[in-house]
């Protein structure tokens, strides 16, 4: 059987060659919170962290302990509107780009 890289390895890999490709994750993750999947998108958040400016920066930047990131951005974390708000902006800040959301209307 041939090796494979971890997912997050791979992720990790094209998040730093393709700056577009970090702004896409971050459109996604912020897609997925207003159209009501939160899981999914704190999920990607999570990977867009690791793959960028780390959970230590992160936690310099919106003055929170990184262990707490950590749990929020988990599959069971719970974060307030206001942590994912100071996150995203922190990530929008690190990538610098512009956040493009696609919302799903019924």
């Amino acid at each position: 059987m041939a090796l494979t890289r971890d997912f997050k390895e791979t992720v990790a890999a094209r998040v730093q060659s393709d700056p577009a490709y970090a702004q896409a994750l971050l459109d996604e993750a912020v897609t997925l919170f207003v159209n009501g999947e939160p899981d999914t998108a704190k999920l990607i958040l999570r990977d867009l962290v690791n793959a960028t400016v780390g959970f230590e920066s992160l936690a310099e930047e919106i003055h929170k302990p990184a262990k707490s990131l950590h749990r929020m951005l988990s599959a069971s974390g719970n974060p307030t509107m206001s942590n994912i708000s100071a996150i995203f902006a922190a990530m929008k800040r690190a990538l610098k780009v512009e956040i493009h959301t696609s919302v799903v209307t019924a």
